[in-house]
C-alpha cells in the first residue's frame, strides 16, 4: 500500500535547476503530471522527506532568480540598450513561469504540499528576501533593491492565487521589525512613516525632518518652528530617539516622498491587494483600500439581515466610528504569524482602525496628485486608486484635501495656459483631447493598465542624452507632461463634485479666421500649405536665403496662422501671376523666436522647430523593442532682406501672427481651465449615483 520507489520522479526532479531552459521546462511539466495523478500513495511519496526538499529547493532557486533579475535592473537603470533590456524580459519571463509553476503546484491539490510550498516562499522569499528588502539598503549579498521586491510582491500577489498566501502578506505590511533602524546606522529602503513626513507644501509642527551625512533615520521632536524640515522635500530623520515603522507606513512614505519609480512600486501593490479576490475584504479595510462601494455594500447586507449596526455604520457617521476598530481576521493573522513564523513584533498602533488607515491613504494621495517631480503616467495610477476608493463624489475628502486639489489644479491651468505662449501651441489642444480620452478610460478602468513589470521598465526610462534642454523637443515633452497633469487635475476636479466625466473636454470652438488675415488672404485652411500650394503673397516681404554654400535663392517671405495653426512660408513668384506664388518651403511658426542680427540689421534670424514630435509614436518607444525615436535638431534660418524697413516690417508680421495663433489656443482653453466652469458647467451631469447634494468646490 506504500510506494518506495518512484524512479521517474526521483531522477527527474535531479535536473530540476539544470542550466538549460528547456530541460527545466521538462521536468516541471512531469512533476506537474506526477502530482495530478491523484493517487494518495503518490501523495503521500512526494510530500514526505526526503523528496519533499524539492519544494524548499525550488523556493530557494526562485530567490536566486530574483536576485540575478536584481543584478540586471541595477546594471541597466536609466540605459536603454536593446541587449539589456532582452536580458530583462528574459529574466522576467523565467519568474513568471516559476511563480505558475508554484500555483500550478498548490493547485494540484495535495493538502500537505501546498501548505509546504506556501510556508516556504513565505519563509524564504517573502520575511528573508523581500520585505527586508524595502527596508534596508541592498549593501549585503543575497538582498535586492527595493524596486526589484515591490515588483515580486505584484507578481506573487497576480500570480500565486491562494488565499492564505495573500492574507499573510497582507498581514505581515503591520510588521515593525526590529532590523528596521538600526544604531549601526543601516539605511532606510526609501522614507520615513507617511504621517511622520512633512509635505514640501504643507507645513505641520508636529515632527521634523532633517538629513544627517551616515544616512541613518531617526526621529526626533522640534524645540522649535525654526527646527522644521527644509524646502528641499528631503524626508530624513535625527538623534536621539528610534522609531521602527511597518512595511504599510513604508509603502505610503515612498508614495508621499519618494521617486517616481518608489511611487510606482507602492502603487502597485496597493492596486495588486485591491485586485486580489483571495484577500478577505476585511483585510483591505485594515489596510485602508477597501473601495467605498464594497464598504457600503456590505453594510448595507448587514442592515438588510437585521444586524443594526450595519444599518447605523451606514447611514451614521458617528456611529460608524465607535464601532470602527481592526476586524478579528487581521488579529488571527497576526497571532499565527507570531506563533508560526515567531514574528512577535508585529505590533499595531495604538488607536489604529480602519477608517484611521483609511484616512492616511487618502493623504498621501491626495500628496501625491499635488507633487510637481512625478510623472503624469505615475499620477494617473494615483488617480486610478483613487477613483477606486471613492468612485461617487467627496464623501470623504476632508476640506484641506479639498483645497489642496484646487490649489494644485490652478497651478496645472497656469502651467497649461503657458504653453500656448510655448514652443507648441498648434498642439496643445488636439494632444489636449487625446490625452482626456486616454486619461479617462486610465481612471475608470475597472483595473490598473499595466502589468507589474512595468514597475521594473520604468527604471529604463532612458535619458535624452546630447538633447539641449532649450530644444524644442525638450520642450515638447514637458508640454505633453502639463497637458497629462492638468486632464488629470481636471477630472478629478468633476468627479470630487460628484460628476460624470464628458467624452470630449469642453473646450471652445475654433474661432473664424477674418477674411482680412494673412492666412485667408493668402488662401490658406487649417490643414496648412504643402510644396507647390499656390498662394496670394499679400504682404509677403522678397529675400534672400541660401540652403546651400554658394547658392543663393530669391523668395517671398511670409508669416500666416489660420486658428491654432501658423507657418513660416517661403514662396516663389509666378512671372505670369503678379502677386501669386508657389510655396517651396514650409516651416511651423511657433517656436521662430524671430530676432534681427545685431550686427547686420538686415538679416533675420529664425528657429525652425520639426513639424511633429517624434516620441508620440507608441511603436518607437525603446521598451517595445523598437528603435528610440530620435530627437530631431532644431534648425535655423538666416534671411537676408534688401534693406532694415523691410527686415522690421518681417519681424513685426512674425511676431503679429505668433500673437494671433497664441491667442487663439487660448480662447479655446479658458472655457475649460476655470473652477467655475466646472461647478457649473451644464456639459457635466451629475452622476446618477451620487445620492449626497454637494456645494460647488469653490464655494
Amino acid at each position: 500500500d506504500e510506494i518506495v520507489s518512484f524512479p521517474l520522479y526521483v531522477e527527474a526532479i535531479r535536473f530540476a535547476f539544470h542550466e538549460e531552459n528547456m530541460i527545466r521546462t521538462a521536468i516541471r511539466a512531469l512533476t506537474l503530471n506526477v502530482y495530478h495523478v491523484g493517487d494518495d500513495g503518490v501523495n503521500r511519496f512526494v510530500a514526505s522527506p526526503p523528496h519533499a526538499k524539492y519544494f524548499s529547493n525550488m523556493v530557494k532557486f526562485f530567490c536566486k532568480q530574483c536576485i540575478d533579475l536584481n543584478g540586471l535592473v541595477t546594471n541597466a537603470s536609466g540605459k536603454s540598450e536593446p541587449d539589456l533590456i532582452a536580458k530583462i524580459f528574459s529574466a522576467v519571463d523565467e519568474i513568471e513561469d516559476t511563480l505558475y509553476y508554484f500555483s500550478d503546484i498548490i493547485s494540484a491539490g495535495i493538502p500537505d504540499i501546498g501548505r509546504l510550498l506556501t510556508d516556504k516562499i513565505l519563509k524564504h522569499l517573502v520575511f528573508q528576501l523581500l520585505l527586508p528588502s524595502l527596508r534596508t539598503e541592498s549593501n549585503q549579498e543575497g538582498q535586492i533593491g527595493s524596486i526589484t521586491s515591490l515588483y515580486l510582491l505584484c507578481c506573487i500577489l497576480h500570480i500565486v492565487k491562494i488565499k492564505d498566501l495573500a492574507n499573510v502578506i497582507a498581514a505581515v505590511l503591520f510588521s515593525q521589525p526590529e532590523a528596521v533602524v538600526s544604531n549601526r546606522g543601516i539605511k532606510v529602503n526609501g522614507i520615513v512613516s507617511s504621517h511622520k513626513c512633512i509635505d514640501e507644501r504643507q507645513q505641520s509642527g508636529d515632527e521634523s525632518v532633517t538629513k544627517e551625512n551616515s544616512g541613518a533615520l531617526k526621529i526626533t521632536v522640534p524645540s522649535s518652528s525654526s527646527d522644521m524640515m527644509s524646502d528641499s522635500g528631503d524626508c530624513t530623520i535625527r538623534k536621539p530617539s528610534t522609531v521602527s515603522h511597518g512595511v504599510r507606513e513604508t509603502l505610503l512614505s515612498y508614495i508621499r516622498c519618494g521617486n517616481d519609480v518608489q511611487v510606482l512600486g507602492s502603487l502597485s501593490v496597493l492596486a495588486m491587494l485591491l485586485q486580489t479576490k483571495e484577500l478577505d475584504e476585511s483585510m483591505l479595510d485594515a489596510l485602508g483600500i477597501l473601495p467605498q462601494r464594497k464598504k457600503h455594500k456590505k453594510l448595507l447586507l448587514e442592515a438588510l439581515v437585521g444586524e443594526t449596526s450595519g444599518e447605523e455604520q451606514l447611514f451614521t457617521s458617528e456611529a460608524s466610528s465607535r464601532r470602527d476598530s481592526i476586524s478579528s481576521e487581521l488579529d488571527d493573522y497576526i497571532e499565527r504569524l507570531k506563533e508560526q513564523y515567531g514574528l512577535s513584533n508585529l505590533i499595531l498602533e495604538e488607536g489604529a482602525s480602519p477608517r484611521v488607515h483609511r484616512f492616511q491613504v487618502l493623504d498621501v494621495l491626495v500628496t501625491l496628485l499635488c507633487r510637481s517631480n512625478i510623472s503624469a503616467e505615475t499620477l494617473w495610477y494615483g488617480g486610478w486608486l483613487l477613483r477606486q476608493l471613492l468612485p461617487y463624489g467627496e464623501g470623504e475628502f476632508s476640506s484641506h484635501h479639498l483645497l489642496t486639489l484646487k490649489e494644485s489644479y490652478r497651478e496645472s491651468a497656469c502651467a497649461l495656459m503657458g504653453e500656448t505662449r510655448g514652443s507648441w501651441p498648434d498642439h496643445v489642444v488636439t494632444i489636449l483631447c487625446d490625452e482626456w480620452r486616454k486619461c479617462k478610460r486610465a481612471i475608470e478602468a475597472p483595473s490598473p493598465r499595466k502589468e507589474p513589470k512595468y514597475i521594473l521598465l520604468s527604471l529604463l526610462r532612458p535619458s535624452e542624452d546630447g538633447v539641449p534642454s532649450n530644444s524644442s523637443y525638450a520642450a515638447g515633452e514637458k508640454m505633453c507632461e502639463t497637458v497629462k497633469v492638468f486632464v488629470l487635475l481636471h477630472q478629478l476636479q468633476v468627479f470630487s463634485i460628484g460628476r460624470t466625466l464628458p467624452e470630449q473636454p469642453p473646450i471652445g470652438s475654433p474661432s473664424d479666421s477674418s477674411e482680412s488675415s494673412r492666412g485667408k488672404t493668402a488662401g490658406l485652411d487649417e490643414c496648412g500649405p504643402k510644396a507647390g500650394t499656390e498662394i496670394k503673397l499679400g504682404d509677403a516681404v522678397p529675400c534672400r536665403i541660401s540652403f546651400e554654400r554658394g547658392r543663393e535663392r530669391h523668395f517671398h517671405f511670409l508669416a500666416a496662422s489660420v486658428g491654432s495653426n501658423g507657418w513660416i512660408l517661403l514662396a516663389e513668384e509666378l512671372p505670369l501671376k503678379p502677386r501669386h506664388g508657389v510655396v517651396r518651403v514650409a516651416a511651423p511658426l511657433a517656436s521662430s523666436n524671430p530676432k534681427i542680427d545685431e550686427k547686420h540689421p538686415k538679416w533675420l534670424h529664425l528657429g525652425i522647430r520639426p513639424s511633429t514630435l517624434p516620441f508620440l509614436d507608441p511603436t518607437k518607444s525603446p521598451l517595445q523593442g523598437k528603435a528610440k525615436a530620435r530627437a530631431l535638431v532644431d534648425g535655423r534660418w538666416t534671411l537676408a532682406f534688401r534693406d532694415e524697413e523691410s527686415c522690421k516690417s518681417a519681424l513685426s508680421m512674425t511676431l503679429e501672427e505668433i500673437n494671433m495663433q497664441s491667442n487663439e489656443v487660448e480662447k479655446r482653453l479658458k472655457p475649460l481651465v476655470s473652477l467655475d466652469a466646472i461647478s457649473g458647467s451644464s456639459n457635466l451631469a451629475p452622476h446618477p449615483l451620487f445620492h449626497k447634494s454637494v456645494s460647488p468646490l469653490n464655494s
